[in-house]
């Protein structure tokens, strides 16, 4: 049998999971792999850089799960600082620039493999690309944004956009002694979050020293000597700023499969069928920040960049491309995250969300706490639970407090991929002892309470 190849696009987790995947189950006589990566780091975790960025952990190396040589000593030719510029679909070929020699060359693919990632939200602000403005999505942003910090005179900092990386980034400014402020144009931080739970998140940020202004959108980056940042200006006022990080989200790096031709989405993602082989094309797949995915919940496909769903579609791919059968199902919409000791999880559909596809729904919201009240160390705990109304069927959690809050919403997560309704999840065996939880555990009783407001 021919040999044959596979050419990959992107050099972190989906990618190299689906290089990695399928050199296991196929051999160099039969299959030769060669990835590019325009960066200068492979197979790294981004959801580690806010941490990195305020002295939690060592980076870059620490994060960095395996180095480019050691994928090479495992037949995956892996070439750094190489970007791909044209993907050819007629020709089955890729042409590849070394950033270093400027050397272009064509590569030919038998299955190709686009994992391309997303890249910072930038909108098109005047002085949005001046000195001191930093993303934040690789680990040479998060080396850029740190080589930043130390030249910077001032301690002043402003984040644009109170999502997940925005709120992050607050905390490891904050730790790095920035006097913080951030700006959102929603009226509360975390639009991730029903407003009613953003706002919690609000107060324990401004608790935390962290100014938060919403419901103000920026309108430019204020320049001055040598053109660097000097303030963010909003609609109201501008607020001076040494650095300016943005937490506006991200987008599908899709630019370079939109101009081949691949099929994308709504939100600019590449569509995929289960196995993650792109729409209408036989031998190109994709996976990671990249794709769309379906929502189990909404039935809609949408764009969600995480890590994990990262390496379980270079799992898949890799499957496929090697020979066996694998299928990413769709996911839940589960994430979490912190701000210094707040926990903020969320899975399943918003009150918005849940609207905009059609389905009318309950709320159910409870105070409780992470472990039995009289056991020392209990903190309080929010938690928000959306059913459909009529079936009782579970659409979403969020859970917003101390420690032991965030990871309750796995169970939530479980009980959404199985459909189950909010009565059924009140008989959920869940464990129990006072340092651990309360008799009923907190996503237990707002099931209770969901539950109940669903009943006729």
């Amino acid at each position: 049998m021919a040999e044959r190849r596979l050419v990959v696009i992107g050099g972190d987790a989906a990618g190299m999971s689906a290089a990695s995947r399928a050199r296991r189950l196929k051999d160099a006589g039969q299959l030769t792999i060669t990835a590019f990566e325009r960066g200068r780091f492979a197979s790294y975790s981004a959801c580690g850089i806010p941490y990195w960025a305020g002295g939690v952990v060592d980076g870059p190396d620490a994060l960095v799960a395996r180095t480019p040589e050691a994928h090479r000593e495992r037949g995956i030719d892996l070439r750094m600082r190489t970007e791909v510029t044209e993907i050819d679909l007629a020709g089955q070929r890729v042409r590849a620039r070394d950033l270093t020699s400027g050397q272009e060359q064509w590569h030919g693919f038998d299955d190709l493999v686009v994992a391309t990632g997303a890249r910072p939200a930038r909108p098109p602000l005047e002085g949005i690309d001046a000195p001191g403005v930093y993303g934040v999505q690789t680990l040479d942003d998060g080396q850029a944004l740190l080589d930043g910090l130390e030249q910077s005179a001032g301690r002043r900092a402003v984040v644009i956009g109170a999502g997940y990386i925005g709120v992050e980034m607050a905390e490891a400014l904050s730790r790095r002694g920035y006097e913080v402020t951030v700006v959102e144009r929603a009226g509360q931080p975390m639009s991730t979050l029903d407003p009613d739970m953003g706002a919690l998140v609000r107060e324990a940020m401004s608790g935390m020293g962290i100014d938060v202004v919403t419901g103000t959108a920026v309108t430019g980056i204020v320049t001055g000597d040598g053109g660097r940042v000097a303030a963010v200006a909003t609609e109201d006022r501008e607020y001076p700023a040494d650095v300016v990080v943005l937490g506006l989200g991200v987008r599908p790096e899709t630019r370079l499969a939109d101009a081949a031709g691949l099929p994308l989405g709504e939100s600019g993602g590449l569509l995929t069928d289960l196995a993650m082989r792109v729409r209408g094309h036989g031998n190109v797949w994709a996976g990671g920040d990249c794709v769309e995915v379906l929502d189990l919940v909404s039935g809609r496909t949408r764009h969600i960049a995480l890590g994990t769903h990262a390496n379980k579609h270079g799992q898949v791919i890799g499957t496929n491309i090697g020979g066996g059968y694998a299928t990413f199902p769709g996911v839940v919409g589960t994430a979490v995250s912190k701000v210094c000791d707040l926990e903020i999880a969320r899975t399943g559909l918003l009150e918005a969300e849940a609207a905009a596809v059609g389905l009318r729904v309950v709320t159910a919201t409870i105070e409780s706490t992470s472990r039995a009240g009289y056991y020392p160390g209990a903190h309080p705990m929010t938690v928000k639970m959306l059913a459909e109304r009529g079936t009782g069927r579970l659409l979403g959690v969020q859970i917003v407090g101390r420690e032991g809050a965030a990871k309750r919403v796995d169970v939530a997560a479980v009980a959404l991929t199985a459909r189950m309704t909010v009565d059924r999840m009140t008989a959920l065996d869940l464990g129990y002892a006072p340092p651990f939880s309360p008799v009923w555990d907190p996503v237990l009783v707002a099931a209770r309470k969901a539950a109940a407001a669903v009943a006729p």
